[in-house]
């Protein structure tokens, strides 16, 4: 998200920071090479000029160029700038209304309004404990009502019963009546779209608004089209009041053109973001934490949240037990590589930790990602139990066979099992030392096989040339910035099962 804007931006301002004073042209220089990098990112011409005019006038006052670290004070305005671009703070949907409370989504065909619309329910259902009713009121793309309706038997939320021969309108008027007569707390109206806007999409928008009176009415727009989103979001709101918009395959948008530049242009606020396929892949659109990951200070708190989600904490507390006693076996570690995957696995959990940006390369060549943890879970499932438990039984022909049934190397094998005594040695160590298990990844070594931090890199602080660790953001988490373990690794707290 935002890697190729992220990669120009911090390699500007690690620019500024190594110098010792700034000059106005220092500062200049600084804002021609981010307003082009805005641009490239497909962001408005408009938000780009409001934006850059506004850092540098801040930027070239008396106390940031006579400043003790000038370079951090000029990102640290730029951070406060970028979020007030993207909202200044975070807007959920508003469910304070007299049930059931209408939502209708719109937007053109292809952006993920259907999936979005189960997505979310499953949201309210799960967060909110929300009773849900869905109803598909695209009679023209085929299959659709139909795909709403699997949908809804996914994620356990009812749907409504299809008719045939019944237009948009007649179908929005029924979908409120059961929900009333239902007794259901939210109704969610899928609109059908086309693929471009025109004047017959306009008016049954219209109609279905009218007729609903939703008290949300969500864009669904995808983040790749970038300003094609933007325009399409001006459009829908001249049509019907929008309240607010989604943005979808926003994991996929190296740039960040259409997120940078939706509240800005539109005045709406990105309520919340798709990452991914999975129907629990949405999020709510944190202004301060997007920020944070363009400017490549990583986003540890929805980090933490997520961790604290989807991670099984019982199973955690055990496996750090037997870790501290020397007995982690080949199985507990299996246990750990699926609780990375549950968090996004490898990449992404690398990919919210700050400072990272300045060491993708070494992580690239170390050959750190998510094909490397399904790697050594293959490895690990074509073992014997016996095996897993006794490492030291692993001879040359049981190599050879666990190799042939992973489709890997005995040399991956090799590796894994180093990886893992290395593990085991250290844990071991650190569980009878002073500083305990915590002292593991913030001054033990790291975690075996993954690339040094950079020098300089502090508990709790952020990565060298960056403004500190941001308000709000935890301090001393275990693993994340105050010594510990990874996120998914034994020590992280999680939920209870």
């Amino acid at each position: 998200m935002f890697e190729t804007l992220s990669d120009r931006l911090t390699g500007i301002f690690d620019k500024l920071t190594g110098r010792g004073a700034l000059s106005e042209t220092d500062v200049a220089e600084a804002m021609r090479e981010v307003r082009r990098a805005l641009l490239e990112a497909d962001v408005a011409l408009e938000v780009v000029r409001g934006f850059i005019d506004t850092v540098q006038e801040k930027a070239v006052g008396h106390e940031v160029l006579k400043s003790v670290t000038p370079g951090q004070q000029v990102i640290k305005i730029v951070n406060d700038e970028l979020v007030a671009m993207l909202g200044d703070e975070t807007v959920g949907i508003d469910l304070k209304a007299k049930a059931p409370v209408p939502i209708m989504l719109v937007g053109l065909q292809g952006s993920g309004k259907t999936t979005t619309c189960a997505k979310i329910a499953l949201r309210l259902l799960n967060q909110d404990k929300k009773k849900i009713l869905m109803a598909s009121l695209d009679t023209r793309r085929p299959a659709a009502q139909e795909q709403l309706r699997v949908l809804g038997e996914q994620v356990g939320v009812d749907t409504l019963p299809i008719k045939k021969g019944q237009d948009p309108v007649q179908i929005a008027r029924r979908a409120i009546k059961d929900a009333k007569t239902g007794g259901y707390d939210v109704v969610m109206l899928d609109t059908a779209g086309r693929t471009h806007i025109d004047e017959e999409l306009m008016a049954e928008t219209a109609d279905i608004f009218k007729v609903s009176n939703p008290h949300e009415t969500l864009l669904v727009a995808d983040a790749l089209t970038g300003q094609d989103a933007v325009n399409l979001a001006k459009s829908f709101d001249e049509c019907v009041p929008l309240s607010g918009i989604v943005l979808t395959r926003v994991d996929g948008d190296g740039r960040g053109g259409a997120a940078l530049s939706m509240r800005a242009v539109t005045g709406k606020p990105i309520k919340l973001i798709g990452t991914g396929e999975k129907i629990d892949a949405l999020e709510d659109f944190h202004p301060d934490r997007i920020a944070n990951r363009i400017l490549g200070m990583g986003d540890v708190v929805s980090l933490v949240e997520k961790a604290a989600e989807t991670l099984d904490a019982e199973k955690a507390e055990k496996i750090a037990q037997k870790m501290r006693k020397g007995s982690f076996d080949l199985e507990d570690l299996s246990d750990q590589l699926k609780q990375m995957e549950k968090i996004g696995g490898m990449s992404g959990v690398l990919g919210m930790l700050p400072g990272i940006g300045k060491v993708k390369k070494q992580i690239e060549e170390a050959d750190l990602d998510n094909t490397v943890v399904k790697r050594q879970q293959a490895i690990i499932s074509s073992m014997t139990k016996k095996e897993r438990r006794v490492p030291k039984l692993l001879n040359a022909s049981r190599k050879k066979r666990v190799a042939a049934g992973s489709g890997t190397t005995v040399q991956d094998i090799n590796k894994l099992l180093k990886m893992h005594r290395t593990m085991a040695d250290m844990m071991k160590k650190m569980g009878k030392g002073k500083g305990g298990l915590a002292g593991m990844f913030g001054g033990g070594g790291g975690m075996p096989g993954m690339p040094d931090m950079p020098e300089g890199l502090e508990p709790g602080a952020a990565p060298p040339g960056l403004p500190g660790v941001p308000p709000g953001m935890p301090q001393g988490l275990p693993g994340l910035g105050g010594g510990g373990l990874p996120p998914g690794l034994p020590g992280l707290p999680g939920k209870k099962k």
